[in-house]
């Protein structure tokens, strides 16, 4: 899918209460985190997407992470239902945003799922089960889409896409846990050492890539996998245990 938009969501107030169990997370700067957004945003601009900015909302300290909030493919959307009674409610105006562009459905109790579970491959889709997402969600997900969905189950993680990235012309970035998977087996891969696992984390559109600025093999083995890499500082972000994508629904 070659996105031409993307939703995005400014950091509210109450960022600095985050969920995480970082080592680091009790620091977390809002200002630092606010420019660190603006020069997200502005990335995605310069890559040709058309942005619509949602308005933060202050009360909800995760509700910048607006990939959790809904699962869109080809002409349709599932917004989803999170797993913490914390972030219910974020995905009140990404519905209705949505709503412009695809045929909409909500999940419903007893599913949750997240939108950060969700692996899009050109073919098919893979859902992790894991603490955000069970397998109710993934059957909602399942009859809802007009897609193959495949599940991966570790109750051991908060969301699959920060260990299996899907990147572009047939190659995925992953790290050694899942490196002889067979759901990749048809993907070429990038394999990224352990110490630098949460490069995983990372946003791709169209040929380019966008990666932290932490972690020097990640960003190498990439460009030598034929993308262009754009390194941005998301230290506020890793406080906060999130990753690129968390940051925008691309449609």
């Amino acid at each position: 899918m070659n996105a031409k938009r993307a939703i995005v969501r400014e950091p509210g107030k109450s960022y600095i209460n985050c969920v995480t169990s970082h080592p680091m997370g009790h620091t977390v700067n809002l200002s630092l985190a606010k420019e660190q957004h603006g020069k997200y945003c502005e990335t995605l601009r310069e890559l040709g997407l058309d942005l619509i900015n949602l308005p933060p909302k202050d009360r909800l300290p995760d509700s910048c992470f607006v990939e959790d909030n809904a699962v869109v493919h080809g002409k349709k959307a599932l917004v989803t239902r999170m797993a913490l009674e914390s972030r219910r409610g974020e995905d009140e105006d990404v519905q209705k945003t949505l709503l412009n562009y695809f045929s909409v459905k909500r999940a419903t109790a007893p599913a949750i799922i997240e939108g950060g579970d969700v692996v899009h491959l050109p073919d098919k889709l893979i859902c992790g089960i894991t603490q955000r997402t069970n397998q109710h969600g993934v059957n909602q997900l399942r009859s809802w889409l007009d897609i193959e969905i495949s599940s991966i189950t570790n109750p051991n993680i908060v969301h699959l896409k920060s260990y299996i990235k899907y990147l572009g012309k047939n190659i995925a970035i992953t790290t050694t846990e899942y490196d002889n998977h067979p759901l990749l087996k048809d993907l070429e891969l990038v394999i990224v050492p352990e110490e630098e696992y949460y490069s995983v984390n990372c946003l791709a559109v169209a040929d380019t890539v966008i990666m932290s600025d932490k972690f020097s093999y990640a960003q190498k083995a990439v460009e030598n996998a034929g993308f262009d890499v754009i390194s941005l500082n998301m230290s506020e972000f890793e406080k906060c245990q999130a990753s690129l994508t968390c940051l925008s629904i691309l449609f």
